[in-house]
């Protein structure tokens, strides 16, 4: 920004200036201020130019064999399908030893307290987590596009 620039707001209000996401008072005050300032119309020209060449952008789309992640034999499915709940249940059974452990070596009320709040705290953030993407999964616009 020039010395003599007046400009009382974040650069970063050009970007949503361009693409028409500012609020009326915001758009408001950057179209007031490209009025009187040279150079910060040549930034959002330049900003405009950088924009419109990407949104007009074109890639190849990388073949099905590069580009899915999915198991390429039967065996190697049958190996992800059983690994993923085995290693479930094998941290299931190692938490609850450690936590029947932490119980019983707990001398006093507060150490359980402790033990069992922060253990439920954690278990419930990640149900309450669990839970959600559940339910989004539902209505995922994206769960059937691979590419």
């Amino acid at each position: 920004m020039p010395e003599n620039c007046g400009r009382t707001f974040d650069e970063a209000l050009f970007s949503g200036y361009l693409d028409g996401a500012l609020v009326q008072g915001d758009a408001q005050r950057v179209q007031v201020h490209l009025e009187d300032c040279a150079s910060c119309r040549a930034l959002v020209d330049e900003l405009s130019s950088v924009r419109e060449a990407t949104i007009s952008s074109t890639f190849t789309t990388p073949a099905d064999h590069e580009w899915s992640e999915a198991p390429r034999s039967t065996a190697s499915g049958m190996a992800r399908g059983l690994g993923w709940p085995l290693l479930g249940a094998w941290a299931i059974l190692v938490a609850g030893v450690g936590l029947w452990e932490a119980w019983q070596g707990a001398d006093d009320l507060l150490d359980r307290l402790i033990l069992v709040g922060g253990v439920g705290g954690v278990s419930l953030l990640f149900l309450s987590a669990l839970l959600d993407r559940l339910r989004a999964r539902k209505s995922d616009r994206y769960q059937e596009v691979h590419k």
